[in-house]
C-alpha cells in the first residue's frame, strides 16, 4: 500500500498541470503560473516520500516523468504562447515564430527522456531540470503583474520569447553539471552549497519577489559551477 503513496502525489502533480494548460488557454497566466509552482511542490514531495518509505518502482519513475511532461513541458510552452499573443506583434514572420516557442516541450521531453537512461544523474544533474526552467517561466506572468513598465515591455517581445525558448530548450538537454537538492544527510559541511542556494533564494524571494526567480537561476548555475569545478570533476566522463 505504501508504495502507492508517492504515486498519489505524483498524480497530484499531473493533474496541477492539467488545470495550469486550462488556465493558461483561458488566458489566466497568474493561474497557470500558480500551477506550475504547485506542481513542483508535489513533484519534491513525491521524490521525499518515495526515498523516506523505501517505496521506489519503475511505474514511478515513468509515471514521474509523464507527470513531469505535462507541468514542466507542455504547461510552460503554453504560457509563453500566451504571452507572444499578448506581445506586442513584429512585422515579419509573427505568425510562424509564436509555434516555434513549442519547442520548450519538444526539449523538455528530451531532457525527461535522457534523464530516465543516464545513470550519471543519480546524484547530480546533467542539463537544466525541467521544474526549474518552468518555474522561471512561471515567474514572467507573476512579474509583469507585480512590477513596472519596464519588466513587462521586455518580456512581452516576441523577439525575446522567441529567443529564449530556443537558449533554455538548448540547456536543458545541454551537457552541464547542475547541483541536485537531494540531500543524503542534514550534515552543514556536505550540503555546504545546498544550503547557500537555499538560504540565498529565500532571501531574494523575500526582498525582490517574483523577480528574485531569474537571478535564483543565475546563481543555481553559479553554485553548480563551484561544486563542479571543486568536486566531482569526472562527472561528465562517467
Amino acid at each position: 500500500m505504501k508504495k502507492h503513496i508517492p504515486n498519489s502525489v505524483t498524480c497530484l502533480n499531473l493533474f496541477s498541470g492539467c488545470l495550469g494548460i486550462v488556465f493558461a488557454f483561458q488566458g489566466n497566466l497568474i493561474w497557470a503560473s500558480y500551477a506550475i509552482v504547485i506542481a513542483a511542490v508535489f513533484d519534491f514531495f513525491d521524490g521525499m516520500l518515495a526515498r523516506l518509505l523505501k517505496a521506489y518502482s519503475d511505474i514511478g519513475k515513468e509515471l514521474d516523468s509523464l507527470a513531469d511532461m505535462v507541468s514542466f513541458g507542455v504547461l510552460p510552452s503554453v504560457i509563453v504562447y500566451q504571452l507572444f499573443a499578448l506581445s506586442p506583434q513584429i512585422d515579419f514572420g509573427a505568425s510562424w515564430l509564436s509555434f516555434s516557442v513549442f519547442i520548450i516541450a519538444v526539449f523538455s521531453a528530451l531532457r525527461l527522456a535522457k534523464f530516465n537512461i543516464d545513470t550519471r544523474q543519480s546524484e547530480n544533474f546533467i542539463g537544466l531540470p525541467t521544474p526549474a526552467n518552468a518555474l522561471l517561466i512561471a515567474s514572467f506572468p507573476l512579474i509583469i503583474g507585480d512590477s513596472s513598465t519596464y519588466f513587462a515591455d521586455f518580456i512581452l517581445n516576441q523577439w525575446f520569447l522567441a529567443i529564449f525558448s530556443l537558449v533554455m530548450s538548448l540547456l536543458l538537454v545541454a551537457e552541464v553539471p547542475l547541483i541536485s537538492l537531494k540531500f543524503k544527510s542534514l550534515k552543514f559541511k556536505e550540503n555546504l552549497l545546498r544550503y547557500i542556494l537555499i538560504i540565498s533564494s529565500v532571501l531574494l524571494l523575500l526582498f525582490l519577489k517574483f523577480e528574485a526567480v531569474p537571478v535564483i537561476i543565475i546563481i543555481y548555475f553559479l553554485v553548480s559551477l563551484v561544486q563542479f569545478r571543486t568536486g566531482d570533476k569526472d562527472l561528465l566522463r562517467k
